[in-house]
């Protein structure tokens, strides 16, 4: 399904459409455990389309129009402060710990 084709939903048919698709996946992933698939691309194609339905939705909540400007084209990079980053390698430091068993 095309970008312009999902835009044309409106949210409750969005969101309907989505948990189809993610009932068919469900289906053919089953199916694909059991037996060959005739298709087996069509799992893919279905983890796309849910992909850019929910990208859709997203854009929609947040209010975006789709289109990106200069402003958060950036995401979060160089936005954390240097407390924030020693907070986030203590943590990863705890993980690696932990799984080491120490």
């Amino acid at each position: 399904m095309q970008a312009t084709e999902i835009r044309e939903l409106n949210d409750q048919e969005l969101q309907a459409r989505i948990a189809e698709l993610r009932e068919e996946r469900f289906r053919l992933r089953l199916r694909a455990a059991t037996q060959p698939l005739e298709q087996p691309h069509r799992l893919r194609d279905l983890r796309k389309d849910i992909a850019r339905m929910m990208t859709v939705l997203t854009e929609r909540q947040k209010g975006s129009t789709g289109s990106t400007g200069s402003e958060g084209s950036q995401g979060s990079k160089g936005t954390a402060t240097p407390k924030a980053k020693r907070a986030t390698k203590a943590a990863k430091t705890t993980r690696a710990t932990a799984r080491r068993g120490r």
